[in-house]
């Protein structure tokens, strides 16, 4: 009985380790990945609401779009501690148009998962 019980244990606890799973961690996204991630969502969010890309100096972190004589300037700038800011700005004609700063920044934010 002794000798049942004991392959009985040994058997379980070979079959309880066949089950144990390891996950590879993921690496956290560089700072420059996450610049390239807004960038994108930026330059993306003006395309989305019929803006013309009129200008854009990545190393400046500038981009802009133009529309009825509308403009909208969005900035990209890593701070120091690393994190990301993106700021969007409006000039011109913005009567004609008065929530497309808006409707902007809602694009860049469901581009970026918010």
């Amino acid at each position: 009985m002794k000798r049942t019980l004991r392959r009985l244990a040994i058997l379980a606890a070979a079959l309880s380790l066949t089950a144990c799973v390891t996950y590879e961690t993921v690496p956290a996204p560089t700072v420059q990945q996450r610049f390239d991630r807004s960038w994108a969502a930026a330059a993306g969010a003006i395309y989305d609401n019929g803006l013309t890309i009129t200008s854009q100096d990545r190393t400046a972190g500038v981009i802009r779009g133009e529309r009825g004589g509308v403009t909208i300037t969005a900035t990209v700038e890593t701070l120091p501690d690393g994190r990301i800011q993106v700021k969007f700005f409006s000039t011109g004609e913005t009567k004609n148009d008065p929530y497309v700063l808006g409707r902007v920044t809602d694009s860049y934010n469901q581009r970026m998962g918010r």
